[in-house]
């Protein structure tokens, strides 16, 4: 090995385990540091020798601090933020001028337990909550929902717009715009901690004892043995190739090319944390409460006499194991150190008269250093280490109430300096049982907490860290000339609702996208057919497009050719679904704008029931009958909206016929038209944009053209909002559409969809740089047809830059 890490110094000051670390921007090489004490810290290096000193101490919160990162310089923050995530669910932001906070986060409803600070002021957080959230400007923008426990590592990918989630489920997740891409699977107990390596690939750590690189593309590329315990924390070298991670083992290990090159013991149990200052020095936080930095640099490194001091600490600290375990008989005595280890960070046992010792390799310096005295253990490394798993969270002590003989005992978990009244009340209605307890099972609490045992394993050590533990529908058809004045439901009896043209205006909702002799003609505010050159984009030219104000519908039908099919499905029915033929006859009026009637109604209702294969004739008579207010009241108001909103989810099914699909998605464009229709848009936008991006594997570009609308139609509404995290959802679903727009036309709407959004928004601008939004701009900005794509696609690039 090149370079060999000594001891620069050990910071001493925080009074409970240091569980987070991370570089500050100020001073330079200077360090972050929070802690179980309920501080955070900033360490600033001694300019005359190789110590730190303690610059800044920060409280605010209420329980202990479980992360820290530090957030980039912004005009509002030129020395940047410090952000610090709790077990009291709260997320507080610092600055160097104050050791209170200037501003907190609140929005997840347990531990944050993970923070990661990404470009554009944007923060990603994990929790015990099972969720990750985006923050962005001091609001919440985004929840990451699919984690069965808690969210314990988060990293954020440089240059795609990908962010990384590591839980207690045993699984990552990659996530793009809010939306599950992948998971990767091969850990066989909780992920601790994530690191990135690259654009394409970064590291895993897990309670299994084993360190994963992983690419994008969802493999494992290399597993990395050398830990005997828990793997808490990972940091990258800027070379991206060496690393370095922490453990329950008490070491630091240095990596390099794949090989574990160096290890550094502790004198303590538990090193939660790591992260590598910008000189290449490596800091650690440690369940003594202390920070230690090392070194490779000899002018950074601390005198002989220091580096003694830190060996003869570690060679007086206890090693917990289960003696009943160790067969001493079998131990080697002490001229067993006179021969080499065979690998760095080795450990031998070696029984000196009446002691258990334990040493290690330290292959730089090429002689066995003790690293402690063994001692007897309650058993296992978890409960040696005082540390308590229950559904994913961290604990400090978690019992066992047995409340029936027989019966396997009910796990009560708790946090000194919790409400014992509180825990008990909880605890009670999650498992179904009686108020009546409360006063016995808080008292039990307490008297547990105090040392007392009561039938149930001894509580835990408080400074230990509790977890670780004809006739044929033809959707996609279109012709081949833009200038096609042909009826789109053509020859033959045959139906096609969704054939269109590529001809270039584009209408608000008082008039029909589908003129002329019923062809479409699908673009903005433009009346000629072509450009004769293109326009330098500018803010003036950039009107033109943004920030559209009117919300656009689908309008035309061949109500002849849909009458012809829907007869066709009736006299094919099953008798018990079938309508009399004169009950259909009214039904051609609702598609000429006439006010539907209450029979017709119950009609058009009873037909909507039809299975999927037969239903969309209905949806298009249905379609242009929303459009009255009458049957926009009816279907949006209280009455009925459960049971239409029931059919809209069923129809915008991912197993749904591709033309149920695109019918109600351009029914759900027409009700835009009345201010019912927007409430009810707005009233159930979770699941409408959720059923929206799923449909995002079509290659139909009438379907595309229909989601693009849509997802318009919601970017005009949510104008009128200050809710950022309706824009968030919004703005995420425009990038997960992004990525499998095909279609020119859909690919505009898009364009405009998303400048409507960012057109005098610093919020969601900034929000949509994040999320990687310049790619797809920057795609259709290098087509030159259609003229109208290329142009709106340059003037949105002026809202990002």
């Amino acid at each position: 090995m090149a370079s060999v890490y000594k001891l620069r110094c050990s910071l001493v000051g925080h009074e409970k385990d240091v569980r987070s670390v991370y570089p500050a921007i100020k001073p330079d090489n200077g360090i972050l540091s929070g802690s179980r004490d309920v501080t955070a810290r900033i360490w600033m290096p001694n300019p005359e020798d190789p110590g730190f000193t303690e610059a800044h101490v920060m409280r605010g919160h209420s329980n202990f601090v479980s992360a820290v990162c530090v957030m980039p310089p912004d005009d509002e923050f030129p020395q940047g933020v410090i952000m610090t995530g709790s077990n009291d669910n709260d997320i507080l932001a610092f600055t160097l001028d104050s050791p209170s906070p200037c501003f907190k986060l609140s929005g997840h409803t347990d531990t944050v337990c993970t923070l990661a600070a990404g470009k554009f002021g944007s923060l990603l957080s994990g929790s015990w909550d099972k969720t990750a959230k985006v923050w962005l400007n001091k609001k919440s923008v985004m929840e990451l929902k699919g984690h069965e426990a808690a969210v314990w590592a988060v990293g954020i990918m440089p240059e795609m717009g990908l962010m990384l989630t590591g839980s207690a489920d045993k699984t990552i997740k990659m996530w793009k715009a809010g939306r599950c891409e992948k998971t990767f699977v091969g850990h066989t107990d909780c992920v601790r901690g994530l690191a990135i390596v690259s654009t394409v690939q970064f590291l895993s750590c897990s309670n299994d004892g084993s360190i994963r690189l992983w690419s994008m593309d969802g493999s494992c590329l290399n597993e990395f043995y050398g830990h005997s315990n828990f793997v808490y924390s990972l940091a990258v070298f800027p070379n991206g190739t060496n690393f370095v991670s922490t453990s329950e083992d008490r070491t630091l290990k240095i990596w390099e090319n794949g090989e574990c090159k160096q290890t550094i013991a502790h004198p303590t149990q538990s090193v939660w944390t790591c992260c590598i200052l910008p000189n290449g020095d490596i800091v650690t936080g440690a369940s003594d409460g202390v920070v230690r930095v090392f070194s490779c640099d000899p002018l950074r490194q601390a005198s002989s006499e220091e580096v003694q001091a830190f060996e003869d600490t570690l060679a007086a600290s206890s090693i917990p194991t289960q003696i009943g375990d160790i067969k001493t008989d079998d131990l080697v005595g002490p001229a067993a150190l006179i021969n080499p280890g065979k690998r760095d960070g080795q450990t031998l046992m070696v029984k000196d008269g009446g002691k258990i010792e334990a040493y290690q390799w330290n292959v730089s310096e090429k002689r066995w250093l003790k690293i402690g005295d063994v001692v007897g253990g309650s058993g296992g490394s978890q409960a040696s280490s005082g540390k308590q798993l229950h559904e994913g969270k961290e604990y400090d002590f978690v019992f066992d109430v047995e409340l029936t003989e027989g019966h396997p005992p009910l796990k009560l978990p708790y946090n000194a300096g919790d409400d014992p009244w509180m825990v008990a009340h909880h605890w009670l209605a999650n498992n179904e049982l009686s108020p009546l307890f409360l006063d016995q099972v808080a008292k039990f609490i307490q008297d547990q907490t105090k040392g007392v045992t009561l039938g149930v394993p001894a509580p835990p050590p408080s400074v230990s860290d509790p977890f670780t533990g004809g006739g044929r529908y033809i959707p996609g058809s279109t012709s081949g000339s833009s200038n096609q004045g042909g009826d789109p439901f053509t020859s033959a009896g045959r139906y096609v609702p969704s054939a269109a043209s590529t001809q270039e205006s584009m209408l608000p909702m008082g008039a029909d996208p589908f003129t002329g002799a019923g062809s479409y003609r699908p673009s903005f505010v433009q009346t000629s057919s072509h450009h004769s050159h293109m326009h330098k984009p500018t803010v003036e030219t950039a009107k033109k497009f943004f920030s559209h104000t009117s919300v656009v519908g689908f309008n035309q039908v061949n109500a002849a050719a849909v009458m012809k099919k829907l007869r066709e499905f009736n006299s094919s029915a099953d008798p018990l679904i079938a309508v009399p033929d004169d009950d259909l006859i009214p039904l051609e009026g609702l598609m000429n704008g006439e006010n539907p009637h209450a029979m017709q109604m119950q009609t058009l209702w009873k037909l909507l029931q039809w299975p999927a294969g037969m239903l969309f004739p209905v949806l298009d008579i249905f379609r242009m009958t929303i459009k009255s207010s009458v049957a926009c009241e009816h279907f949006c108001g209280d009455k009925d909206s459960e049971d239409f909103i029931s059919l809209v989810s069923a129809c915008l099914s991912p197993d749904s016929p591709a033309a149920n699909q695109m019918l109600m998605l351009r029914m759900l464009c027409n009700i835009c038209s009345h201010p019912l229709g927007q409430t009810f848009l707005i009233t159930h936008r979770d699941r409408l944009i959720s059923s929206l991006t799923s449909l995002t594997s079509t290659a139909n570009k009438n379907l595309q053209i229909a989601q693009a609308s849509l997802l318009l139609n919601y970017a005009v509404l949510c104008r009128s909002f200050e809710d950022m995290e309706f824009k968030s959802h919004c703005l995420s679903a425009a990038v997960c559409l992004a990525e499998s727009m095909s279609d020119p036309e859909a690919s505009f709407r898009l364009l405009v969809c998303l400048g409507t959004m960012l057109h005098e928004d610093q919020n969601c601008t900034e929000l949509a740089k994040s999320l990687d939004v310049v790619q797809f701009v920057n795609k259709c900005r290098d087509l030159a047809d259609p003229p109208k794509l290329h142009e709106c696609a340059a003037n949105l690039s002026l809202l990002l830059n």
